[in-house]
């Protein structure tokens, strides 16, 4: 019979496996990484976002995953990660795959087409990592709308940690009611040289983001102050006018 000192090395191999995934950052070759969707909104407001499933996009086949991602952070922030369905595994590159099909109905056509014609883009993350993509772009009439169906992924690993996720949108397709949409993926694994520590620098570096000044929202922020301050203003000369009058009379009455 096998005492626990013999039993220890097994159960601490069969621990070390069920606790690699995304929240130690560590993997296994072949091990399940998991797509999350976070949100959409428009490019031009950052505040203003939404669900990525607001959108009428279609989920992967895959319904369930070995663990879900759930942080303090999350919490607090009050972030929902909702989960992709997209089949992906460490270091195992995947050629270009079906994720859904979708028929557009007259509702669909139309929330694609807003969310085209604003320039809407999505976020979603890999091993917390994030990355973004745009949903399409109108023709140079602006009458037809074009949707990207095709996300093709680089994710660079040192090791056995995820370093580096890039996505390319590829496949512009126009959209019409009634029409249908087939959304792929593919997926290449790259050895990288960026240490695991070093893996967030690229999204502080100041040209990684476009910083864009919101006059607009500026000027009616502005604004509003103003008709605010001009409004107290008005109260308070109308209520020491009234307090004034009142103490003038109770003074001139004390004179008599």
């Amino acid at each position: 019979m096998m005492n626990i000192f013999q039993l220890f090395p097994f159960l601490l191999a069969i621990f070390t496996i069920t606790h690699c995934d995304e929240h130690d950052h560590k993997y296994e070759d072949g091990q399940e990484v998991v797509l999350w969707m976070n949100t959409v909104g428009p490019y031009h407001n950052r505040q203003e976002t939404y669900n990525y499933f607001s959108l009428p996009f279609c989920r992967g086949s895959k319904k369930e995953i070995s663990h879900y991602h759930e942080t303090l952070g999350e919490n607090i922030l009050g972030v929902e990660l909702e989960y992709s369905g997209v089949d992906i595994n460490y270091k195992r590159d995947k050629t270009k795959t079906d994720i859904c099909e979708i028929t557009l109905s007259h509702e669909n056509y139309d929330a694609f087409t807003y969310a085209i014609k604003n320039h809407y883009w999505y976020q979603m993350f890999i091993d917390d990592l994030p990355t973004w993509g745009i949903v399409g772009e109108m023709d140079e009439s602006g009458k037809s709308a074009y949707i990207w169906t095709h996300k093709k992924f680089d994710i660079g690993y040192n090791g056995n940690r995820i370093v580096d996720v890039n996505l390319t949108a590829e496949s512009k397709v126009q959209i019409q009611p009634n029409s249908k949409l087939i959304f792929t993926y593919e997926v290449t694994w790259k050895p990288s040289t960026i240490s695991f520590t070093n893996r967030f620098d690229k999204y502080l570096d100041p040209g990684f983001f476009q910083h864009k000044i919101h006059w607009f929202s500026i000027f009616n922020s502005f604004m509003m102050v103003l008709f605010l301050v001009g409004l107290v203003s008005m109260i308070l000369l109308r209520t020491l006018r009234k307090d004034y009058a009142r103490y003038g009379k109770d003074d001139d009455l004390d004179d008599m």
